[in-house]
């Protein structure tokens, strides 16, 4: 007999966008356990693998950390908007890449900070438990997968925005491009990560997340010896990774990049 589907992936899969559930059945389901206060958690996460792995040949991998509203234990909400939009034929064709995808448990966050506030408070001196799981994956599939260690690439939005400034901070040999959308971070890192390229967006109409936030890592960047790109977006307002990844010369400039 057929085992009946899992309520919440089942729910996850009915709010989603139909790309999103077309790239449902491309990513694989993956999970780790992290140590925290005495116990082991699991986390799950997804990884879209290239179409067709070539013997010898090592790929991009594109690590994804979502908003506040694809939080929770379905494995499932965080494959909206720029997954989904990777797991699409023509962008497979384009990029072959590996993607990674973890996902935030509901009422957590990969940054333990006020998302709302204009000035930022000092990085803490260990990641959240959600984001040591990220590192955990991460460090799982470059070491299970042909991955080009020059060509790892680490993004966000919103809260995920947040969480690729402070992982980048703290990996910062890791990575070979950075693109943090309407997010912020603790200008104290910023020397830091000022050698990784990065691609900074944010609408100046935000009203979740203040533009500020971008404005003044950006210039903190400059200031340590940073080139950042940064798109300020006339009248726009959260949403600005939907015109930030749908714009191709953004995903041609990050899959540009090696690490130096």
């Amino acid at each position: 007999m057929m085992s009946e589907p899992d309520p919440a992936v089942a729910k996850a899969l009915a709010a989603l966008p139909a790309d999103a559930v077309a790239a449902h059945d491309l990513y694989e389901s993956r999970a780790v356990s992290v140590e925290a206060g005495g116990r082991g958690i699991e986390f799950g996460y997804r990884l879209l693998v290239p179409a067709q792995v070539e013997p010898g040949r090592r790929y991009p991998l594109v690590v994804f950390l979502h908003g506040a509203g694809e939080r929770g234990t379905d494995n499932v909400l965080q494959l909206k908007y720029l997954p989904a939009w990777l797991a699409a034929p023509e962008m497979r064709a384009k990029h072959a890449c590996f993607v990674l995808v973890p996902q935030c448990r509901m009422d957590e966050r990969w940054v333990d900070v006020s998302w709302a506030d204009k000035t930022s408070t000092p990085q803490a001196a260990e990641p959240t438990t959600d984001l040591a799981a990220v590192m955990a994956m991460l460090e799982a599939v470059v070491h299970d997968e042909p991955i080009d260690p020059d060509r790892i690439y680490l993004t966000g939005i919103s809260m995920g925005g947040f969480g690729t400034w402070d992982l980048a901070s703290r990996m910062p040999d890791r990575f070979a491009a950075l693109v943090p959308i309407c997010g912020g971070g603790d200008e104290r890192t910023a020397a830091r990560i000022a050698g990784i390229p990065a691609w900074v967006a944010h609408g100046d109409a935000d009203q979740a997340v203040p533009v500020e936030r971008s404005r003044s890592m950006v210039k903190a960047l400059e200031a340590a010896g940073g080139r950042p790109k940064y798109v300020e977006m006339p009248g726009v307002g959260h949403d600005a990774w939907t015109p930030t990844y749908r714009d191709p010369a953004v995903l041609d400039w990050l899959f540009a990049q090696r690490r130096q």
